[in-house]
């Protein structure tokens, strides 16, 4: 079985534990305590992720790391969620590589300074932030408009990458998608209608947080 490193708060391991369900694929979860810092020791790093970070998925003696890396890792075991073709497969691949750099990577950062911050976000780095984030779903919006999923025809871990994060409740980040992003809120319905999925909340450990700002 597989065994998931996480926490509940933790979009990107939602990401796998997302993708784990929709391939009917049971896993046990293990708590990882980040906002009591035991991602910052050297024991744990040492031990568990260099990077200290989450997700970290065990498969046997196997381990790894990276939301990206996962995702295409079980996709290719299991021989679903992929891509059809070789032209789907990289168009798979440019879209976690934008999620990665862009779309999650700015959002996640956003929502954890108002959330989750151990002081009061900098304004300043906010409208910063926000900035790139009305961008990076501005071409996400436009990309999904008179099409169902990311990629070709049918979901994949593309949308899986994309999508995580915005399934945690609005009051986290303050960003809203209603109106704004009319072909991501239908996107993000129709994910919501796969077999395998549930809130967050529910799938991963950990005790929800009441945002902080």
């Amino acid at each position: 079985m597989y065994k998931l490193h996480s926490l509940c708060q933790s979009g990107n391991s939602f990401k796998v534990a997302f993708l784990l369900r929709a391939l009917n694929q049971p896993f046990e979860n293990a708590f990882v305590d980040m906002f009591q810092g035991v991602t910052r020791s050297n024991e744990w790093r040492e031990q568990a992720n260099e990077m200290g970070e989450v997700p970290i998925l065990e498969d046997g003696e196997r381990r790894l790391t990276q939301s990206g890396v996962i995702l295409s890792y079980l996709a290719n075991k299991h021989g679903a969620f992929g891509g059809k073709n070789e032209d789907e497969k990289l168009e798979v691949l440019r879209w976690l590589l934008f999620d990665n750099h862009k779309f999650t990577s700015y959002f996640a950062s956003y929502r954890f300074n108002k959330s989750f911050g151990p002081s009061a976000p900098d304004p300043a780095v906010q409208a910063w932030l926000l900035g790139r984030i009305d961008n990076a779903f501005t071409i996400v919006n436009k990309h999904l408009a008179g099409r169902e999923y990311l990629v070709g025809d049918a979901p994949t871990i593309a949308d899986f990458s994309l999508s995580a994060y915005l399934f945690y409740p609005e009051e986290e980040s303050g960003y809203k998608l209603t109106d704004r992003y009319p072909h991501i809120v239908a996107w993000l319905d129709r994910l919501r209608a796969l077999p395998g999925w549930a809130h967050p909340y529910e799938v991963l450990p950990g005790e929800r947080i009441t945002p902080k700002w």
